[in-house]
């Protein structure tokens, strides 16, 4: 079974093409809705959590208070790096696991999102990547509608924190282009017929 990562910069379309895979058949695991369950039930990583960013880290309910560990976490790099050095091997296993339960059911491939799959290492863990490619100014303008609460310098910030597109175009054994010019569908059924041949 193949072991595909798809990334992309905040506003390319990761989730879209995911989606657009789903409905071939393949299961997508989502490294941002994961590691936010990871970090609400793994008992381990709630310990390590709350003895690095305060008591704080969890409300009175037991849930992630992620509003205060984005305040607290986000804004300094150090502190941002002991975050997703805590997370990244916690998500790495619930992957590792999940992705054998996968090759279990009989699947040709699996893909699994994450923004940082460079960043955190976890590329190390899959045959192949796909990039999720759009302009920079498409990307802006997709985060402005989705997220109506951020600003233009909210985003230019986050996509100043990942690896450039340049970059990750370069390391990519497959691009989707999701540029507004060329249709996703067309560029889907390709990767899936070859994934599964």
């Amino acid at each position: 079974m193949l072991r595909i990562g798809i990334t992309g910069g905040i506003g390319s379309g990761k989730s879209v093409v995911c989606r657009l895979f789903q409905t071939l058949g393949a299961p997508v695991y989502d490294s941002d809705a994961r590691a936010k369950w990871v970090m609400a039930h793994d008992a381990q990583l709630r310990d390590e959590l709350t003895a690095v960013f305060g008591p704080e880290t969890f409300d009175a309910q037991g849930q992630l208070n992620r509003a205060y560990l984005a305040r607290v976490a986000f804004p300094d790099p150090a502190q941002l790096a002991r975050l997703n050095a805590l997370v990244h091997p916690h998500v790495g296993r619930d992957f590792a696991q999940w992705a054998a339960a996968r090759q279990a059911e009989g699947h040709a491939y699996l893909l699994k999102e994450a923004a940082l799959l460079y960043e955190s290492g976890a590329y190390r863990q899959l045959d192949r990547v796909i990039t999720v490619f759009a302009p920079q100014s498409i990307r802006q303008a997709r985060v402005l509608r989705r997220d109506p609460h951020r600003t233009p310098e909210d985003i230019l910030t986050i996509i100043g924190k990942q690896l450039s597109e340049e970059e990750k175009l370069q390391r990519a054994d497959h691009v989707v282009y999701n540029d507004d010019e060329q249709l996703l569908l067309p560029q889907v059924l390709r990767l899936d017929a070859e994934f599964r041949a």
